[in-house]
């Protein structure tokens, strides 16, 4: 077998190495059944327990409250834009967003189609380098949910405090830091969180809501949309993605050997820690974040002579460092560092780094 590269992709990511081999192994025969996973009806009891078994899993690692519905679902995150205020927010009411990068912005403008938003901070004024602090928000009286993303996988900003907003239902996006670190679900209303970064590979978004938010919906929310109906039919109202609903299981298998998220944290801490030190060691490299909004899972950085960058990608290329480039929105490079890269992987792009400086500093 080929050797496997270091793969930094923002996502679809790097998934473990142990789940990719069990899933080539069962990909013709599943545990003797003489078919794959993706052959397999979703109605049979084969499938229902695969899928028992991944939400079971899921429950544990997060410590998911009784009172809470796990859903597995379809249109990743970007769909859920549109989803959340269609659950959430009434016709006339309004929902308080935060903006603190890209992917915000497009649940704000998203929200918007549906009803009254209100931008109550935004991280422009800090050139999306920093969160605004509680102090400088401007919330609603009476607003449907506030609406925040945890990390902004672009950007590389992420907040390292939950919001504080009484009764209002916290709703987060955690697409790209989920199962990164330990979390108190029962803070938040519903998180949502695209599969393809830190669960398992495209074609899933999870949603972990509060039971009392369900059954809200408008009445011009598609069925398909509906809260209510997806955890009503154990998110098989239709076909769900087989495949990717398996994968994450897996994965989630995987975590609990590593000995959960509390052991991921210690690791994904060691692994930022490594990378932000090489940088601010360094004058060739930089991070332009605010020390206490930096994403331990998206790590921005440039170079000196931004003419150096092709010389920089092509090397790391070489060596097996894969996927480095930075968004198109901000140039640079990015290194995104979830659960699935080890620290490895950190630290052969540091040793790299270190290596690229003496040649070209």
């Amino acid at each position: 077998m080929s050797k496997r590269a270091h793969n930094f992709c923002a996502g679809p990511a790097a998934l473990p190495e142990t789940v990719l081999l069990r899933a080539q192994a069962e990909l013709l025969d599943w545990q003797g059944r003489g078919l794959s996973v993706m052959e397999m009806s979703h109605r049979s009891d084969e499938y229902v327990a695969i899928a028992e078994k991944a939400e079971q899993d899921l429950r544990d690692l997060l410590s998911v409250p009784n009172d809470y519905k796990v859903l597995f679902l379809q249109g990743g995150a970007s769909q859920q834009f549109a989803e959340i205020p269609l659950n959430m927010l009434p016709e006339d009411g309004v929902a308080d967003y935060i903006d603190t990068g890209i992917w915000s912005r497009k649940a704000i403008d998203e929200a918007q189609r549906f009803g009254h938003v209100n931008v109550a901070a935004s991280a422009k004024a800090y050139d999306y380098f920093a969160i605004p602090g509680q102090n400088e928000w401007q919330l609603s009286e009476n607003a449907a949910y506030l609406h925040y993303a945890s990390n902004e996988t672009i950007g590389g900003v992420e907040f390292d405090w939950i919001p504080e907003v009484g009764d209002v239902p916290l709703v987060v996006d955690m697409s790209s830091d989920i199962l990164s670190r330990t979390l108190d679900v029962s803070k938040f209303g519903l998180i949502y969180a695209g599969a393809q970064k830190n669960i398992g590979p495209s074609g899933l978004v999870l949603v972990i809501v509060r039971e009392d938010l369900l059954g809200r919906a408008r009445s011009i929310c598609p069925t398909m949309l509906n809260y209510q109906i997806a955890a009503d039919n154990g998110s098989m109202y239709n076909t769900p993605a087989t495949f990717s609903w398996y994968l994450s299981g897996l994965v989630f298998e995987w975590l609990k050997e590593q000995g959960g998220v509390e052991a991921m944290e210690r690791v994904n801490r060691a692994k930022k820690d490594l990378l932000y030190k090489t940088i601010d060691d360094s004058a060739f490299y930089s991070n332009p974040i605010a020390h206490n909004a930096r994403s331990w899972m998206n790590v921005p950085f440039r170079l000196a002579d931004e003419k150096l960058d092709k010389a920089f990608l092509a090397g790391a290329d070489a060596r097996g460092l894969l996927n480095l480039k930075g968004h198109r929105s901000v140039g640079g490079m990015r290194a995104s560092i979830y659960n699935a890269v080890g620290m490895d992987a950190v630290e052969a792009l540091v040793a790299y780094m270190a290596e690229f400086e003496k040649e070209h500093g």
